[in-house]
């Protein structure tokens, strides 16, 4: 990764990887000490010696276990020219406020002052900042990009969003240590130094953090292309809904049509009918679920599992079996019943001109038993 400045990484003076071991430490030393000792190039004294000290310096430094331990921490500081230069270290981190304005860009076009050029480079500085602090492993790394204003919302917008609205910066901020454990005169203060320093480091990342995360928050609100995702879904749902309560009267009507003719079956038919209801939410789901398969490939939207008791949509046949264990489905099947059976009973009322079709019944016994009475006394 590139340095800022011209000092040259401690790792990258003695030509080892900054994994290395003591032991590889001490042959690229020496084979180098060896090449640019002053003695051994006499007609190149300046250079030299000004090369040897830096050989010499990188070698001190990474010799010892406790200095190797700092600088591996401070690295990058110090690389930008501060921790140890008799500098302050600067951070020139993007400021992200200036952007909580919609007067930083011109409409919402792609052009280089447009809401989607705008903040796709804002966030191209914010990611190659944290670049330079990444570990070696992950330099290639690279964050979902903005996009333009007609990139796809599953492909480009919502990864972008998904990862940046967690944002987490990779940045040390070790420049906001107030503690050189170098000096403390035993570990105990060593520690204490060292749990200071920390707290301060964490508050700067979480600073930056919810500088960034809130920045995201502000774009997504006036993202062209998020409202537009959120305007189909709201239409989709109430497809959904209308499709679902559609099918739902189609089933009622059906069994109301079931009702209408058990004429005189009595009360088995009242059993088959409650048994026809306990079935209904189950079927609804399946037959559901094998007509939208039918459909054009834009309907396949419809296929989730939906309780028609509580009229709702879930995401899985294990959401909707846990659903219909809860207290709250069961009350709304019970009540599901009791309108139906309400229903049924009004149309039989209106249809029969009687009040209980079972009184019918047995007064025809009745009469029946008279008409027969006087043959059996002959």
């Amino acid at each position: 990764m590139a340095s800022k400045s011209s000092m040259k990484c401690h790792y990258e003076v003695l030509n080892v990887s900054r994994d290395a071991n003591s032991d590889e430490l001490k042959k690229s030393y020496r084979k180098l000490a060896l090449k640019w000792h002053p003695d051994k190039n006499p007609d190149q004294i300046e250079e030299c010696t000004r090369q040897f000290r830096i050989i010499q310096q990188a070698y001190d430094v990474l010799s010892d276990p406790q200095e190797r331990a700092w600088y591996d921490k401070h690295r990058e500081a110090i690389l930008r020219g501060g921790m140890g230069h008799g500098e302050s270290y600067t951070d020139d981190s993007l400021d992200v406020f200036q952007y909580f304005n919609t007067s930083c860009f011109m409409g919402y076009g792609d052009d280089e002052e447009g809401f989607y050029a705008v903040y796709r480079e804002v966030f191209n500085v914010i990611d190659h900042e944290d670049d330079e602090f990444r570990d070696d492993d992950d330099e290639e790394f690279k964050a979902p990009e903005f996009g333009q204003s007609d990139s796809s919302y599953e492909e480009v917008v919502k990864p972008f969003y998904d990862y940046w609205e967690h944002y987490f910066t990779v940045k040390s901020y070790v420049w906001v240590e107030k503690y050189d454990t170098r000096e403390a005169p035993d570990r105990r203060t060593r520690r204490a130094m060292e749990a200071e320093n920390k707290k301060l480091r964490d508050a700067a990342k979480k600073e930056r953090n919810e500088e960034v995360r809130a920045l995201v928050g502000f774009i997504k609100k006036r993202d062209k292309r998020v409202q537009a995702y959120r305007k189909k879904m709201e239409e989709r749902n109430e497809e959904i809904a209308r499709k679902a309560k559609e099918k739902r009267d189609q089933h009622r009507r059906e069994l109301l049509k079931q009702a209408e003719n058990y004429e005189d079956k009595g009360w088995s038919a009242m059993t088959e009918l409650e048994d026809d209801l306990q079935k209904l939410e189950s079927q609804f789901t399946s037959s559901e679920e094998e007509e939208c398969g039918e459909e054009e490939d834009e309907e396949e939207i419809y296929d989730e599992p939906f309780c028609v008791a509580c009229n709702k949509f879930f995401k899985s046949e294990k959401a909707l079996s846990n659903h219909e264990r809860s207290k709250k489905h069961k009350e709304n099947v019970a009540l599901l019943k009791e309108q139906m059976q309400e229903e049924d009973e009004d149309l039989v009322e209106s249809g029969g001109g009687t009040e209980n079709p079972q009184n019918d019944v047995n007064s025809e016994e009745d009469s029946a038993d008279q008409e027969t009475q006087p043959t059996k006394q002959k």
